[in-house]
């Protein structure tokens, strides 16, 4: 059972004194058969005997929304106990997505201020050991909440309600977004009933204003509010209204007639006519047009305007484009980065050289077990080290989709984000390292002095490649790449492998160096005893057995937000573009976003993270759903997946160095087209006019001529030909025959008459 920090899990039967329903785990403490957990979500409600006098009479008043209640009560329970529990299929590890909002980036700076508060003022709680400390001096949550009121000057009740969204939602920064789009502001509706009565909303009418200036109190209105009775007839009473719809005030006289116009008397002649409307017994127009307009989907008010046959023939979407002091594994990571002594080729053309590649390790300073890598073109930065520790977490499965291969898992457990991280000066000074380390509650971020190999642990051992001065790559610079490669005089057929398969090699030997690599100096007498087998991978799976491992349950859209590049994308009429490449998903197609893009004005941007290293996926919070939407590369795409970013790009840029001479190749072929078409005008007018001049005599018609030509003048007389369709046809065949003739007679024609 792996149970971890931050590790939801469903609880099917009520025993060991915990309640059935979701929970989440605080602390896992393996050395005292100890979990701290706190209950989610029970599966039956609790029933509180109420106390105190007795009640009164119930009378009508209006009440506050309903809240959820608040979660984070502290419950213990015997590690054993679950792992029981476990076994018997009665306990299940789940995940819990948050909703795309959370992985949004912020838009306003006063929510961004909120946002920043509220880590300030939970701080203590984000952090693993603080809030292990925390808990085991005290046994409950009291010694933090204090320290946090104290430091803060907030109160214990603001201080328990981000505890609770914490327990909600995950203990990471990310839960403590502020979710000001589930307030009642624009576009929120403000339904009036009888059972929760409230005011109509909007600004008050001119006689309610009048009626304040003169008696000081505000008066009511005339017309009431939209009630949801109401909303309910308005949206049937349109769904009878055949498409394409009328035009709005046409829409609502019908919707006013057949539904609201329901008072009926005998008239004249026990005729049945209806009773006149009175004001304030129906929705006027403008709360007509809102729930048939605002309340509507783009896509909707689309399909009231048109027909089903015009809008799949002219607005559908085109949808035929498209990784001393280190408590045990996982606990401290190190990472650094070299330059690999092998030139690799291009993807897209084998005859391009892309220099030499740059290779990232991450090292789990415990066990020395290599937990990820990545290889990439470009030098040295936060965001390709970023790269590399997304490689680490990733799953299996993912990876075999961007790098084309199937990456087999010799460590066990999966590694997952370390409590520590050690990197190189130049990722450690940039901004974007310290806020992703933030982020994702990585508590420790440290960098070794320059030339001081011996302070980077094993992780500068792992290379072993000399380190040569580096050719910087430039994207296009092709020539220039052949030339420096040619200077160090190495053999050019040496030089196979592309980025892609390059990846594939270094993962089988790190795979290889995991479960091998000798490791007898550091078993001792206690795992000599317990049968380790002296290997990183064994010293891995020894460390978690025993308790003294570090894991944190992390969601994949989260690791996919912090730890990919960010960019932007846009929704276009014919998919998805990112880059120049266009992606698709069934989410899209379904939801149609190109049909909406095409009807809004050109589309618009989205939030996009890519996968440096490959182009077959990419990522965009889920606006219709939680967690991230991955789009896939379409087949029509420019760039064909696994095609690492820097590649295309090398591509384009080679393309655009000659493009001039492309252009100049194209004025060239067309000056030489247009001078032998002049000369070909000028010949046929001399051969014309040197033939009127030769001619005497009378001229043959054009039906004469024409016959003469078909070789028909000697049997058909020309007074005969004119309205004769039977003749026509006879001629059109003789002359068809005439050339059949003549085309086959070259078939056998000898070389030298060709």
């Amino acid at each position: 059972m792996e149970i971890a920090h931050n590790q939801p899990f469903h609880l099917h039967t009520s025993t060991y004194g915990l309640l059935a329903g979701r929970y989440r785990v605080i602390l896992d403490l393996p050395e005292q058969d100890t979990v701290v957990c706190v209950l989610l979500h029970p599966e039956e409600l609790i029933a509180k005997k109420r106390g105190g006098r007795p009640k009164l009479e119930k009378t009508k008043r209006s009440h506050p929304p309903h809240q959820a209640p608040q979660v984070g009560a502290l419950c213990w329970v015997n590690r054993s106990a679950l792992k029981e529990l476990y076994d018997s299929h009665d306990l299940v590890l789940i995940s819990l997505e948050l909703h795309a909002v959370y992985y949004s980036p912020i838009d306003t700076s006063k929510e961004k201020e909120a946002f920043e508060q509220r880590c300030k003022v939970m701080s203590q709680f984000l952090d693993y050991e603080s809030l292990k400390e925390g808990i085991l001096v005290h046994g409950n949550l009291g010694g933090l909440i204090r320290q946090a009121m104290a430091a803060n000057n907030v109160s214990e009740a603001h201080v328990r309600n981000l505890w609770s969204a914490l327990c909600k939602y995950g203990l990471t920064s990310t839960s403590l977004r502020t979710r000001w789009d589930k307030c009642g502001g624009n576009g929120k509706r403000r339904d009036t009933s009888e059972d929760r009565p409230r005011k109509k909303a909007g600004r008050k009418t001119l006689a309610q204003r009048l009626y304040m200036q003169l008696y000081g109190v505000w008066g009511e209105p005339i017309q009431p509010g939209m009630t949801s009775n109401w909303r309910a007839q308005i949206m049937a009473a349109d769904k009878r209204i055949p498409q394409p719809k009328p035009p709005m005030r046409d829409r609502y006289n019908r919707i006013i007639a057949s539904h609201f116009e329901t008072g009926m008397r005998y008239g004249k002649d026990d005729q049945i006519e209806t009773v006149k409307l009175q004001l304030g017994q129906y929705p006027n127009y403008q709360q007509v047009k809102r729930v048939l307009t605002v309340e509507t989907s783009w896509l909707q008010k689309i399909l009231e305007k048109t027909s089903a046959g015009h809008f799949k023939r002219t607005l559908r979407g085109l949808n035929a484009k498209d990784w001393q002091g280190v408590s045990g594994p996982g606990h401290t990571y190190a990472i650094d980065s070299t330059i690999g002594d092998v030139y690799l080729r291009s993807s897209i053309n084998p005859a391009w050289i892309v220099g030499r590649p740059i290779v990232y390790i991450i090292v789990d300073v415990w066990s020395t077990a290599i937990v990820g890598f990545y290889v990439c073109l470009t030098g040295p930065s936060w965001d390709t080290a970023q790269i590399s520790l997304f490689n680490a977490v990733a799953p299996s499965q993912l990876m075999d989709v961007l790098w084309d291969y199937e990456m087999s898992q010799s460590l066990f457990p999966a590694p997952t984000l370390p409590y520590a991280f050690m990197c190189d000066r130049g990722e450690y000074l940039s901004k974007r390292a310290k806020a992703t380390g933030m982020k994702l509650k990585i508590r420790s971020l440290s960098y070794a002095p320059p030339f001081r190999p011996d302070l980077k642990g094993i992780v500068e051992v792992m290379h072993r490649i000399v380190k040569n001065v580096q050719y910087n790559f430039l994207p296009g610079a092709m020539d220039a790449r052949r030339a420096e490669y040619d200077l160090r005089r190495s053999n050019p057929a040496e030089a196979t492998m592309t980025v892609q398969r390059y990846m594939q090699y270094l993962h089988e030997v790190f795979f290889r160096y995991n479960l091998t690599a000798d490791r007898k100096h550091r078993v001792d007498a206690h795992m000599a005893a317990a049968g380790v087998f002296p290997s990183p991978a064994g010293l891995w799976n020894w460390g978690f057995s025993k308790g003294v491992g570090f894991r944190r349950a992390t969601a994949m859209s989260e690791l996919i937000g912090n730890l990919l590049p960010s960019g932007e994308g846009r929704v276009s009429r014919h998919g998805i573009k990112f880059e120049g490449d266009y992606y698709e998903s069934p989410v899209v197609e379904r939801e149609q976003w190109s049909t909406l893009a095409r009807s809004s004005h050109g589309g618009w941007g989205i939030p996009v993270n890519s996968y440096p290293g490959s182009s077959t996926l990419i990522w965009t919070p889920n606006v219709a759903g939680e967690g991230m939407l991955e789009l896939k590369i379409s087949d029509q795409a420019l760039t064909a997946p696994g095609v690492s970013r820097d590649e295309k790009a090398d591509a384009f840029a080679y393309q655009m160095l000659h493009a001039a001479d492309v252009q100049h190749e194209r004025v060239l072929q067309a000056v030489a087209s247009l001078k032998r078409v002049e000369a070909i005008k000028a010949r046929s007018i001399e051969e014309t006019r040197a033939a009127v001049e030769k001619a005497r005599g009378r001229q043959p018609t054009i039906t004469e001529a024409r016959l003469m030509e078909l070789g028909l003048a000697s049997t058909v007389e020309v007074s005969t030909i004119y309205g004769s369709k039977e003749l026509r046809s006879e001629a059109s065949e003789i002359y068809e025959e005439l050339m059949r003739e003549v085309l086959q007679s070259r078939n056998g024609a000898p070389d030298d008459e060709t």
